[in-house]
């Protein structure tokens, strides 16, 4: 029997049970989505995180009081014990820096309730920049302008406002130079925000920018603020700029020469690496619970391809009265194993990117096909056809031709 005809016949034997052949199919096909969806979840959720959600390019690092990323308990009760960074730190970088291209600072507040005319949002992430700040974190501004020196010097009442508070408060307003409240304060809104849409069903829009200086006038002194900082270029211009911010703020908190920093410092690629581990541990667990559906639909296979072995034994004793080789037994169900793996493969594949693209389009969560996890679903699947078809296959080919002619059911 060559391998056409193998084919030929499972399909001939799987589309005479199509009941029985689309319950089997059932659970290769939900673990297949589960494991394709997983995977296109934490694919996409990958490039997300270094494309947008930091937001800092290869060669801006960041000072702050205590890690942005905090991985266990006693690093958090460290942290909380440091000094608050001031508006003198973040001067002190930006005039004796020489190798900082440019240095700002950024310091916020987290649920802010923002009202316009009749209108109020709540929950707004308040933010209060130096500057220097839209130039380092590449602030896109659909109107108006940025913060300037002279807000900053003045402490004037400004605001660049994100796009949901556009949308939601001022629809079918130009709204450059209305008046807006924040925790009850009064601003002038000076610029928009360009749409940067959801993240998990969070929305990246429901901000307002002010004045450094304005934000500690109304919100008060006691908020530590972030200092970021561009170097020249990456690798060693970078780390040079790091070293000459460090060396300043340990003589400025008195840290001494034997102890840790008083302060965290970060760049890009700590956080892609803190990622990578956190998404790396999820990747492996989630892969592990959705593969135990794969395992289910292995042996649903196999008790489905057992049956059939019963089902047929006359029809392969008569096979093999006629001539038919034990491999060729073999082969003929085996394939039907494989077909049903794939078919449940392909079937499981499209379901897993229509799930993961349905939850992209409803909540927000990134995700982006892969073709390595594509080809590695396929593969799973036929290997579980093998692996669970070749007991049944084996178990075909075994029985004697006498005996099969006699069994009945």
């Amino acid at each position: 029997m060559n391998l056409a005809e193998a084919v030929r016949l499972a399909i001939q034997s799987l589309w005479a049970n199509k009941l029985r052949t689309v319950v089997t199919l059932a659970g290769v096909v939900i673990g297949v989505a589960a494991v394709i969806a997983v995977v296109t979840f934490v694919n996409g959720i990958n490039k997300y995180v270094a494309e947008k959600v930091f937001n800092l390019g290869a060669d801006v690092f960041i000072v702050a009081k205590a890690p942005n990323v905090i991985t266990n308990f006693d690093q958090f009760l460290e942290s909380q014990r440091r000094k608050d960074l001031k508006l003198e730190d973040y001067y002190a970088v930006r005039d004796e820096c020489a190798s900082c291209k440019v240095v700002g600072a950024t310091v916020g507040s987290f649920g802010g309730k923002v009202k316009y005319d009749e209108q109020s949002s709540n929950d707004t992430h308040v933010r209060g920049w130096s500057p220097t700040m839209s130039r380092i974190y590449d602030l896109d501004l659909i109107a108006g302008r940025a913060i300037t020196d002279s807000d900053v010097n003045s402490s004037s009442p400004v605001a660049i406002i994100g796009h949901d508070i556009l949308d939601n408060l001022m629809p079918n307003t130009d709204p450059l130079g209305k008046e807006i409240r924040v925790d009850g304060r009064m601003y002038y809104v000076i610029g928009v925000g360009k749409k940067e849409g959801k993240t998990l069903g969070q929305s990246r829009d429901n901000w307002i920018v002010i004045p450094i200086t304005t934000f500690y006038k109304g919100y008060g002194s006691h908020h530590s603020l972030q200092i970021w900082a561009k170097g020249a270029d990456v690798g060693p211009p970078l780390d040079k700029a790091i070293d000459d911010a460090r060396v300043i703020l340990r003589s400025r908190r008195h840290d001494a020469p034997a102890q840790p920093d008083s302060f965290s410092i970060e760049t890009n690629e700590n956080f892609l690496a803190i990622w990578a581990s956190i998404s790396g541990t999820f990747f492996a667990v989630m892969i592990a619970i959705t593969s135990i559906a794969l395992v289910v639909g292995g042996i649903v296979i196999m008790n489905i391809m057992l049956v059939s072995v019963t089902e047929r034994t006359r029809e392969i004793g008569i096979r093999k009265a006629m001539g038919a080789k034990r491999a060729d037994v073999l082969i003929q169900f085996l394939m039907e194993s494989i077909i049903l793996a794939l078919v449940g493969g392909f079937m499981g594949v499209a379901l897993g990117v229509v799930i993961a693209k349905g939850v992209t389009i409803f909540i927000g969560m990134p995700s982006s096909v892969a073709l390595w996890a594509v080809v590695l679903g396929l593969t799973v699947a036929g290997f579980v056809g093998v692996f669970f078809g070749v007991y049944p296959a084996r178990r075909a080919a075994g029985l004697d031709p006498i005996a099969a002619l006699r069994f009945e059911l």
